[in-house]
């Protein structure tokens, strides 16, 4: 599994704008139901008001490509202009939990 953070910044609140125009118009939900998507769901930071993370995260880099060739992306970059944000990313490749970590994981 991949799974990339993307870091949302705007003024104004625009990136909660963004976050709950994606929501509404049910482009996330869209996205959520592409072949191949595990995850996409926004978070907002407490000690940063104009930021909202998106963790979004894909069975397979093949389904990556899929998405980002969709029309669905030129209408997420219409709304990220609309709101004027800019982003910052982080993509992280899953492995198996070490032995080692378990104790300290409470389910």
């Amino acid at each position: 599994m991949i799974t990339v953070n993307l870091y949302y910044t705007g003024t104004n609140g625009n990136a909660k704008k963004f976050a709950q125009e994606m929501e509404s118009s049910g482009t996330a939900d869209k996205i959520r139901a592409e072949k191949g998507n595990v995850r996409y769901e926004y978070f907002f930071p407490m000690n940063d008001p104009e930021t909202v993370l998106l963790i979004d995260a894909w069975e397979s880099q093949e389904a990556i490509d899929v998405h980002h060739a969709s029309a669905m992306m030129a209408t997420i970059a219409s709304l990220r202009e609309k709101y004027d944000l800019h982003m910052r990313v982080e993509r992280y490749i899953s492995e198996d939990l070490p032995d080692s970590d378990q104790g300290f994981i409470r389910v």
